[in-house]
């Protein structure tokens, strides 16, 4: 089996060689190709790889390439993880919205957005050549903002798949609060990429008994520490959102804190200068314990699964049961057809099929309407460029919605993605 990784240069990638090496049972790697255009850190990244492989006792072979279409070719799935601009591009991302009063994240609102817009593109250029090179191999998608991304490349025609590892890491900690392994709990997990419930915790599958509302009542505070919102909003809503509903929940609060403070992008900066000068350590053959704190929490564990149950290894015939991005096809039934939810999903080798999702009360399912309809300007904007597709992407998101406030955020998401946008 054959893996092939766009964007393996990036600081994340030892977490997911980890995945490969522990879980090479469920994922028999006999080749995995690292592709960046950046030569110097794929090649640190690269010797960590081969370190962690071989410590593991993995006999699969490693090899680094700036050239696509060689390092995909033959590929069974080729994982997209890659940042169009690298972290210069995300440190505006999370400033200049914040001069309109705006929140700056790299997922969502105006940098989302800008995000996008730069990616698209790159994204779709990449799926082509994998078409052309490898029609038969699965696409992964864990590339941000991955609902725009993996609609784009599903209404291209694309064998894909979109990735988030908010639900794993979520059933990871409620496993551990439940003292359950991680395999017997079952989210009811709903919504969009970033855009996320937790409706129900049920134990040994869909089926199971409901353990939520005693997980709010015994464990509500760390809950709500963790989300960084407060414990009676959980008690009056009765689900968990995902820890991206404080943009929306506590947004004026979260942009007076995000002007007090230096960006996420500068700490993550500043993370990855420090881990890259580890990985050129030829001692080192494992991942750092730093790098947990750079993101992607069980990305790997994520990874592994969805490649498996695509490839044929897990779940048997009837494929494993995953939450990943893939098309509504009536779901949602507020949704279109082709809007790109993030739910529980049967997977298997014809790709992910949605799990029945009971009627959503509407104080879910209006924000997942909203948001959606500024996705589908969102992309055309990224398909067809603009400014006035970006000004009505702007107006039309729920944390924006003002027009002089989109207009703003307009020509400064121009000014400062001039380089990426090629109808500028």
């Amino acid at each position: 089996m054959k893996l092939a990784v766009v964007g393996g240069g990036s600081t994340y990638t030892p977490e997911l060689i980890d995945g490969f090496a522990r879980l090479r049972d469920t994922l028999p790697i006999s080749e995995l190709v690292l592709i960046d255009p950046a030569a110097d850190r794929l090649q640190l990244v690269g010797g960590l790889a081969r370190r962690i492989f071989a410590k593991q006792g993995h006999d699969g072979r490693i090899t680094t390439t700036s050239d696509l279409d060689a390092g995909v070719a033959g590929a069974d799935a080729v994982l997209l993880q890659l940042r169009v601009g690298g972290q210069a591009a995300r440190q505006r991302d999370e400033t200049w919205p914040l001069e309109c009063g705006c929140v700056g994240q790299e997922t969502t609102g105006a940098g989302g957005l800008a995000k996008a817009l730069r990616t698209v593109p790159v994204v779709l250029d990449i799926a082509e050549r994998v078409r052309r090179t490898n029609p038969d191999a699965w696409i992964i998608d864990f590339t941000n903002p991955v609902g725009i991304v993996t609609r784009a490349l599903l209404q291209a025609g694309h064998k894909a798949v979109g990735l988030c590892n908010v639900a794993i890491h979520l059933q990871r900690k409620f496993a551990a609060l439940l003292g359950a392994e991680p395999a017997q709990v079952h989210l009811d997990h709903v919504g969009l990429n970033h855009l996320t419930w937790e409706l129900g915790v049920r134990l040994g599958g869909p089926g199971g008994q409901d353990l939520l509302p005693g997980l709010l009542a015994e464990h509500g505070e760390k809950i709500a520490d963790d989300l960084r919102l407060p414990r009676p909003v959980l008690d009056r809503l009765g689900v968990i959102p995902s820890y991206y509903l404080r943009y929306y929940y506590a947004h004026d609060e979260v942009v007076a804190e995000m002007r007090t403070k230096s960006s996420r992008a500068a700490e993550v900066a500043a993370m990855e200068r420090e881990l890259l000068e580890m990985y050129g350590d030829p001692a080192l053959d494992e991942k750092p314990a730093l790098l947990a704190k750079r993101g992607g929490a069980f990305y790997s564990e994520a990874a592994v699964d969805l490649a498996a149950a695509l490839l044929g290894g897990r779940g048997g015939a009837d494929g494993a049961i995953q939450v990943v991005n893939t098309f509504n096809n009536g779901t949602l039934p507020f949704l279109a057809d082709d809007a790109v939810i993030e739910v529980q999903a049967r997977v298997g080798a014809t790709g992910a099929t949605p799990l029945p999702v009971p009627r959503l009360d509407p104080l879910y399912a209006g924000l997942i309407a909203h948001t959606t309809a500024y996705e589908d300007l969102a992309l055309d904007a990224a398909l067809r460029g603009g400014r006035d597709r970006v000004f009505k992407a702007l107006l039309a998101h729920p944390l924006i919605g003002q027009y002089e406030a989109a207009e703003g955020l307009t020509d400064r998401l121009i000014a400062h993605n001039r380089e990426h946008l090629a109808w500028v």
